[in-house]
């Protein structure tokens, strides 16, 4: 058998591909919806991209668009090519930026919660240094129960669904909820010996998280707390440390509250918990889900959760 004849098979054709100009117009414009904004975009003349999109259409042998007045609509065709874009160029955008921040090699700014920076991230940060000399983090806090910002951040610990689109998702911890105190209030305070008799002390809560208390009592079977005093702050950090200089009753995420509750300057009156609403999760841009920066900071996040 003739050896040309015999690579045959094995010979990958070349891709034909049209015009990357054509796709750029058109992408643009469909994503946008008009040829005059998507010219205003891409720095072109509006004959420009009008001569782009027939050229790509004439290349197709399909209409991309329904053409009437200002205002430009997707046909079928153009309805099914134009995600294909998106994502394509999402994904060439991801890699050059991949590329130019290794040659920077800027740090890697993650958005947390400001409660999650102080009581566990930042005390283990050392460690990540430590194991990864020169690969810096930058934090992007807030007091806020915000999603993921791409603008703010490359990657994210919020609490998050198990599945967001446009994101790759690593659940980290799903923990429970429950009322933590300072031991001198139980001491010098009234008895509580049952959940009933939280109605005699100020309960704690994070204003931004109004279902902590109202679903933990249910859980306690107690209906009616009564003329309870509740006292709101907009962190779990704040009310943490209300509750450490004894001015009421907080409630709790268990990772919040471990490393006080370790030190003996918290302490739980119930053993009764409720499970997290959500899981606190590990989030970035899918298309960005394999920089080596990100992929090393995720599994220590994961090797440290454990």
């Amino acid at each position: 058998m003739n050896e040309t004849n015999s690579r045959a098979g094995g010979i990958r054709r070349r891709r034909r591909l049209p015009s990357l100009r054509a796709l750029q117009a058109f992408e643009a414009a469909g994503r946008l919806g008009s040829f005059r904004s998507a010219a205003e975009e891409l720095n072109v003349t509006h004959s420009a991209i009008s001569h782009q999109v027939k050229a790509l259409e004439e290349d197709l042998g399909a209409s991309l668009f329904v053409r009437g007045g200002r205002a430009v609509a997707l046909t079928t065709e153009g309805r099914i090519l134009l995600p294909i874009l998106r994502d394509a160029f999402d994904s060439i955008g991801a890699g050059a930026d991949l590329i130019g921040r290794r040659r920077g090699g800027g740090a890697l700014t993650v958005q947390v919660y400001v409660t999650v920076a102080v009581k566990w991230l930042m005390p283990r940060l050392g460690d990540f240094q430590a194991r990864r000399p020169g690969a810096g983090v930058a934090l992007a806090t807030s007091i806020s129960d915000w999603g993921f910002a791409r603008d703010v951040a490359d990657a994210a610990i919020v609490f998050a669904a198990a599945e967001v689109e446009g994101l790759d998702v690593t659940p980290l911890h799903r923990g429970e909820m429950f009322p933590v105190c300072a031991p001198d209030l139980l001491e010098a305070g009234e008895p509580l010996r049952t959940p009933a008799d939280l109605s005699r002390y100020r309960l704690l809560n994070v204003y931004t998280s109004p279902d902590d208390w109202p679903r933990w009592l249910a859980a306690a079977g107690v209906e009616g707390l009564g003329p309870t005093q509740l006292v709101s702050y907009d962190s779990y950090l704040l009310a943490l440390e209300a509750a450490m200089r004894g001015e009421g009753v907080a409630i709790s995420y268990d990772l919040y509250a471990a490393p006080d509750l370790a030190d003996g300057r918290l302490v739980r009156p119930f053993e009764i918990a409720t499970p997290a609403s959500a899981a606190l999760s590990f989030v970035c841009p899918k298309e960005r889900a394999r920089d080596p920066r990100i992929a090393g900071f995720r599994d220590w996040l994961v090797e440290q959760m454990r």
